[in-house]
């Protein structure tokens, strides 16, 4: 969400209801220093009172749960973000059948209908005190319009839950994990390999290395190792920030 200019009427009728400020800078300036954050970025603590539609012009207001329990890195390419539109245009669609689109107060979650069948059996935990979390960035970072929408944005919904279909009923639920921090490092999502460091993340399987990507999922017999880089290798810290 980003409100640089202020000049939409949804953000203004928003910004009445929106919760103010509420985290220790304290707290924000080490959320700066484990994420890596650049001076350069310009990540800005908001003054006493304001809330997310006040970000300065040319400032998108980024929220610090989407780096703690979203895995959300920067700096972030235009196919990241392309990448994530596609899959949430495609998850909207999918999820018709089984959830809706909610918003309060200019943010938007999915809902589960009442009749429908559930697809997640260990849905993640809610954050309820995240809204108040947030804090200002130049907008080069995310190089896309980030606008802060309001409740007229959200269609009313028709679809109706395909009961009677056959691979409706055949559908089991799948358990919902959050990726750990290795997997992010092996992803190339991570700065938190130091950039000194003369050795590569691994995973390790019958003592053969295996794609990182399979950490994603709970696999047994595996472990995280490292191994030396090549000679004519950069380091994996390099190749990260790339």
């Amino acid at each position: 969400m980003s409100t640089g200019e202020r000049h939409e009427d949804s953000s203004l009728d928003i910004s009445i209801n929106l919760l103010p400020l509420k985290w220790p800078r304290e707290t924000f300036n080490s959320m700066v220093r484990n994420f890596k954050i650049p001076d350069s970025w310009d990540a800005r603590y908001p003054d006493e009172g304001q809330t997310a539609v006040d970000a300065p012009a040319r400032y998108n207001t980024l929220v610090s749960y989407f780096f703690s329990a979203g895995n959300f890195r920067l700096p972030v390419t235009m196919f990241f973000l392309e990448r994530i539109t596609n899959f949430t245009s495609l998850k909207c669609t999918l999820l018709g059948w089984f959830e809706f689109m909610h918003c309060s107060q200019g943010f938007y979650s999915f809902v589960q209908r009442a009749s429908a069948k559930k697809i997640l059996w260990r849905p993640p935990k809610s954050f309820h005190d995240w809204k108040p979390k947030f804090f200002f960035m130049k907008t080069g970072m995310i190089p896309m319009k980030m606008t802060f929408r309001g409740k007229k944005d959200v269609a009313t919904e028709t679809i109706q839950t395909p009961f009677s279909e056959a691979w409706y009923q055949d559908l089991k639920d799948i358990p919902s994990i959050m990726l750990p921090e290795k997997a992010l490092v092996g992803a190339g999502r991570s700065l938190f390999w130091r950039m000194e460091r003369e050795d590569k993340p691994v995973y390790m399987e019958d003592d053969k290395v295996v794609s990182l990507y399979v950490i994603a999922f709970e696999r047994e017999g595996g472990s995280m190792a490292t191994i030396p880089k090549r000679a004519d290798e950069e380091l994996w810290y390099l190749q990260i920030v790339k």
